[in-house]
C-alpha cells in the first residue's frame, strides 16, 4: 500500500491500496502529537510498501513562524519515517498536482474537488485531499514502475 504524507500544519496522511486506490486510511494530523502519528504509522508500517511526502519550501510572503512550522513538521516526518523504516520520496507540490491534473496555485479549493472526483466514497476535507492525492500520486508511479506487483492485502 502507498503513504502519502503532506506535512502541513493543516495536513493529513492517507493509506491507498496499490492495485484500485481503495483508501484504507485517511486522517488528518492536526491535533495529533508526534508520538501519536509516530504510534499511527507503527501500527501501520507493515502495510506500507512506499511513502510519498510533499518537499516543502518556504513560500514569497509566508511568516517566519509559518515557515518555521512547516520545516519543523517536515523533519518530524522524514524522523518517523526514517526511523519506522519506511521507505519514502520526496515529490515536489508542483510535481503530484501537475500529474494529478489540479494545479491549486494555493487554492486547497482545487485540491479538494480533484480529490472528491477520485474519492466519491469518501468524506473529503481539505486537511486530507493533499494526503490523498499524494498517495495516489505515488500508487499511479508505482505501478508504473512495478505493474506486476500493484495488489492489496
Amino acid at each position: 500500500m502507498i503513504l502519502g504524507i503532506d506535512p502541513g500544519i493543516s495536513g493529513g496522511i492517507a493509506l491507498l491500496g496499490r492495485k484500485n486506490g481503495t483508501a484504507w486510511l485517511q486522517t488528518k494530523v492536526k491535533h495529533m502529537t508526534p508520538h501519536d502519528i509516530a504510534l499511527t504509522l507503527d501500527e501501520i508500517k507493515h502495510r506500507i510498501t512506499k511513502c510519498y511526502i510533499e518537499r516543502v519550501h518556504s513560500m514569497p510572503k509566508q511568516g517566519v513562524r509559518s515557515t518555521f512550522t512547516f520545516g519543523q513538521n517536515f523533519g518530524m516526518y522524514v524522523g518517523i519515517l526514517t526511523a519506522l523504516k519506511i521507505p519514502f520520496a520526496y515529490v515536489s507540490p508542483g510535481t503530484w498536482q501537475r500529474v494529478m491534473g489540479c494545479l491549486s496555485k494555493g487554492d486547497k479549493n482545487v485540491t479538494k474537488k480533484k480529490a472528491q472526483e477520485l474519492f466519491p466514497q469518501l468524506t473529503i476535507t481539505h486537511a486530507v485531499a493533499d494526503a490523498l492525492l499524494i498517495a495516489e500520486y505515488g500508487r499511479r508511479k508505482e505501478a508504473i514502475y512495478n505493474p506486476d506487483s500493484v495488489e492489496d492485502l
